[in-house]
């Protein structure tokens, strides 16, 4: 069982930037894969960014990509997800999510509780 506990959102005017986090516990943090997903209001819910457990390796969606950065940091056993040049449709719930085996296993495993962030033009 893994527990994840988001924080870091908020209200923000377009161009801003957040730093949202995810502190997980439950297994050991280094064998995790992790990743970012949001969901807008009336929309499914989609992939945001992810990051390997092996040599921490990243990728991001195409729509945050150049704004977006996801990372890790082992000895806090937190993820992280900067998001810089913010715009209104970045407005969505963030969720962190945790692969148990790897990113190509499929869904994740599990999911944080969602944090809002809203962009505000």
């Amino acid at each position: 069982q893994v527990q994840l506990v988001e924080s870091g959102g908020g209200l923000v005017q377009a161009g801003g930037s957040l730093r949202l986090s995810c502190a997980a516990s439950g297994r050991t943090f280094s064998s995790l894969a992790l990743g970012w997903f949001r969901q807008a209001p009336g929309k499914d819910r989609e992939f945001v960014a992810h990051i390997r457990r092996s040599g921490g390796s990243t990728y991001h969606a195409d729509s945050v990509k150049g704004r977006f950065t996801i990372s890790r940091d082992n000895a806090k056993n937190t993820v992280y997800l900067q998001m810089n040049s913010l715009e209104p449709e970045d407005t969505a719930v963030y969720y962190c999510a945790v692969w148990t085996i790897g990113v190509s296993s499929g869904a994740p495993d599990y999911w944080g509780q969602g944090t809002q962030v809203t962009v505000s033009s």
